[in-house]
């Protein structure tokens, strides 16, 4: 999983990074610039696989992981123009969208709805131009005589419509995920997450007119928790306690990732490597197995699953297969969160 950070200069992008990825120590003590582009691997912790990890005792645990990017600054050396910065992000499965909530230079009060409409429609303005753009190519090839591209154009046509009336194409789910249309990369298709990064005294979410279509929002004290992310387990405890912060930044944006991508974590263990691995919800067992290696959905032949919570309750691997727990399932069978499977293929 790949999620782009985005919004207006001064809405403290950096910052929710630094707070993201000081969080468990990655690249705490690296040097950030504006100038540059910045990408950071973080570790999804499960204590589903510590579990694993202690039961089936294996050379190496693997936990999931997500990466964080951030883009060069608008007007910086590495984006140079606003296309350039959308061209980063494009590749991306989903954005954060970072809003000031905070009094800016010289105190300035902030404006979040209207930053964030500016944003949303720089989005949707791009996303028609590229509509627009292959819909000309492919009306004029309709001219000439040649066959075919009837229902690119139309699912074309349908996303143009929305995008006219300055609706992100994210609000309609079936057109935002059709394959037809991935490898345009529609901005306003990829799921939303909107952060208010707030200062460090204010937990309070703000009420806006028009809230965000089709996007879940978060509160991130940007520079409070950008400066915990720093500090040892003890003294961050205790200032995540003084500021009734439940859980840190970072636990917060992966929970909100998995849910904005619709994601699951299934798991396979040996005596190599217990690992969790991230895929769709409804995954098939098949393209599952494909997940973990490529000959494995080459010759699938079957998977053998137990839920995580059948194999806490009985113990151990034998017990469940001794009680009858284990169970058989074709390659059609959609996985489910916390599944362990073994995958059964010859090649």
């Amino acid at each position: 999983m790949k999620l782009g950070i985005i919004g207006l200069p001064q809405s403290g992008k950096l910052t929710i990074f630094k707070a993201l990825t000081g969080a468990r120590g990655e690249d705490a003590t690296k040097a950030f610039t504006k100038t540059e582009s910045h990408i950071s691997t973080v570790v999804v912790y499960d204590e589903r696989v510590d579990f694993l990890r202690d039961l089936v005792k294996p050379k190496k645990a693997t936990y999931a992981r997500i990466e964080y990017l951030l883009p060069a600054e608008i007007g910086m050396a590495g984006a140079k123009s606003e296309s350039g910065q959308w061209g980063e992000v494009r590749v991306c499965d989903a954005l954060l969208h970072v809003v000031r909530n905070f009094k800016g230079a010289g105190g300035a009060p902030p404006t979040p709805e209207q930053d964030f409409w500016q944003v949303e429609e720089d989005m949707i303005l791009n996303d028609l131009a590229v509509a627009e753009k292959r819909i000309e190519r492919l009306e004029l090839d309709k001219k000439r005589g040649k066959k075919g591209g009837e229902e690119e154009l139309a699912l074309l046509y349908a996303c143009k419509d929305l995008l006219d009336r300055e609706i992100p194409l994210r609000t309609n789910k079936d057109l935002a995920s059709n394959p037809a249309l991935k490898g345009f990369t529609f901005l306003s298709a990829k799921p939303l997450l909107v952060i208010l990064n707030n200062d460090d005294e204010d937990e309070s979410m703000p009420t806006w007119k028009r809230p965000p279509n089709e996007a879940e929002m978060m509160i991130i004290r940007g520079r409070l928790e950008m400066d915990i992310a720093t500090m040892a387990p003890e003294e961050a405890e205790e200032f995540l306690e003084a500021y009734n912060i439940k859980e840190s930044a970072l636990d917060r944006a992966i929970a909100a990732s998995y849910r904005l991508l619709d994601r699951i974590s299934f798991f396979t263990t040996g005596e190599e490597e217990v690992r969790a691995w991230s895929v769709p919800a409804g995954t098939p067992a098949i393209e599952a197995a494909g997940t973990v290696h490529s000959d494995m959905k080459k010759g699938f032949i079957r998977a053998e699953v137990i839920s995580f919570e059948e194999l806490k309750k009985y113990g151990s691997f034998q017990a469940a297969k001794k009680a009858g727990i284990m169970r058989l399932e074709g390659k059609e069978y959609k996985v489910k969160d916390g599944d362990i499977i073994h995958f059964r293929f010859s090649v």
